[in-house]
């Protein structure tokens, strides 16, 4: 088996999923500008994104690492993991699924410092602690049809919410309700990925939300997961001149949603986790956008 390249390791990352960590923080901070004078806290929003990417990287890394160790990725369809496929050695994939859980520590750690809010700390340690065991540990609740509860408690509510509230202490409607469109959209995107591996997981004894409720149901919750934002956007139309401007990103959206409704095929579904990735980012830097100016 040849060694891990460097290309390798840049798609261990899958960067694909990083909008899932801009998003929130872009529509937190637009949230915050709302509530701040004279202005807001560039370098704490920065500090923000760093945890969100680095935990968004590290719990990619530590899903490989943990699906690899329990042969779970042997039946997967998609791109080849660094354990699984035996690329890399498993302590080291879990060496630098570590070193981006400390980097996101210390970023939140500065941030908190900078805020001057220490009980954050404690939430900084539950999101660490909860990006972990998504897949790792002896009974990971990613296993258990709970991974779409994870993204979205943290990839949504927390992400956003948390950089409203480290820039101005408090948060507002518009954090939470645009914590909430940014989480159903991470859940999209893990549905779709789910979806393409369906029977792999099943086989694998990976008991996924779309494992549990079946290909159909499956289908039909992605559809939901990506609708609702845009339910949420108009709201935010009826105060925000610009927000109707969002509405393009049904663009990408809806080719997504048709695809992942009517796809058979492993890179049919890619395809649509592609699209409702950049959705969720086209989505949260356009809403942030409307908010802001």
């Amino acid at each position: 088996m040849r060694k891990a390249s460097a290309s390798d390791w840049i798609g261990g990352a899958r960067l694909r999923t990083l909008p899932l960590a801009v998003s929130p923080v872009a529509l937190g901070t637009a949230s915050a500008f709302l509530l701040s004078n004279p202005g807001w806290h560039w370098v704490r929003a920065l500090l923000a994104l760093v945890v969100a990417v680095s935990l968004q990287i590290g719990v990619n890394y530590a899903n490989d690492y943990s699906d690899g160790i329990r042969g779970t990725d042997r039946y997967r369809v998609g791109p080849s993991r660094l354990t699984g496929s035996g690329a890399a050695k498993p302590r080291t994939v879990l060496a630098v699924a570590l070193a981006f859980f400390a980097l996101g520590g210390v970023a939140g750690v500065v941030l908190v410092v900078l805020s001057g809010f220490y009980w954050l700390l404690a939430v900084g340690a539950v999101c660490i602690v909860a990006a972990y065991f998504y897949t790792g540990g002896k009974h990971p609740y990613g296993y258990y049809g709970l991974g779409e509860v994870f993204v979205f408690v943290f990839f949504g509510l927390v992400a956003t919410a948390g950089t409203t509230y480290t820039q101005v202490g408090t948060v507002n409607t518009e954090s939470w309700l645009a914590g909430t469109a940014a989480g159903l959209l991470a859940c999209a995107v893990l549905m779709v990925n789910n979806l393409r591996d369906l029977e792999q997981d099943r086989l694998a004894k990976k008991r996924t939300l779309a494992v549990l409720v079946g290909n159909r149901a499956s289908r039909v919750l992605f559809t939901v997961f990506v609708t609702i934002p845009f339910v949420i956007l108009v709201f935010f139309c009826v105060f925000y001149d610009k927000a109707p401007y969002v509405f393009f990103t049904l663009l990408v959206a809806i080719p997504a949603v048709i695809i992942t409704l009517t796809g058979k095929t492993a890179p049919e579904f890619i395809l649509a986790l592609k699209l409702t990735s950049l959705t969720a980012l086209l989505f949260g830097l356009g809403l942030a956008a409307a908010i802001a100016f």
